[in-house]
């Protein structure tokens, strides 16, 4: 049972170093659609993506490891850490204990800034739609081959912020 515990604990840490780096990623990626950063926006999406991958691969782990745990304690493989923390010894209970709430604290963290991201990305992507769309109502047109005189055209939006 040592090693399988030894190595339920090392998964529970792997995933929680995973959601930490992702809650880090999308911290910064806030910070750069705050300074509309567009090209660093770009990055950042696919470093998110990149280390989702990561938070997944390592849920899986630990949850191998959890389902193993399990089978060796005599319990159902289904048994959630609720149920499997008072089989376990003694003295690896609050350390077992403390890195399953420390990784559900951070995934609620992860969860809300994630959720935040989308939502002041969404809205930049409105403002965009409105901005190109104003653009495309008031562009002068010119036929091919006609120069249009700059008098003639029509005077340009002025560019204001929309609170």
């Amino acid at each position: 049972m040592s090693a399988n515990l030894d190595q339920l604990i090392d998964s529970l840490r792997n995933e929680l170093q995973q959601y930490g780096e992702m809650l880090a990623l999308l911290e910064a990626q806030h910070q750069l659609v705050t300074r509309r950063e567009p090209a660093a926006v770009l990055t950042s999406i696919t470093a998110v993506e990149t280390q989702s991958a990561a938070v997944e691969s390592a849920r899986r782990d630990r949850e191998r490891s959890q389902r193993q745990l399990a089978w060796v304690l005599g319990l159902p493989e289904t048994d959630s850490f609720q149920e499997i923390l008072p089989s376990l010894p003694p003295e690896y209970r609050p350390l077992v204990g403390a890195l399953v709430q420390e990784i559900n604290h951070l995934l609620d963290r992860v969860r809300e800034h994630a959720l935040e991201n989308h939502s002041q990305l969404q809205r930049s992507l409105e403002l965009m739609g409105r901005f190109i769309a104003n653009l495309s109502s008031q562009a002068p047109s010119a036929l091919p081959g006609q120069e249009q005189n700059p008098s003639d055209a029509e005077p340009q939006l002025p560019l204001k912020a929309i609170a």
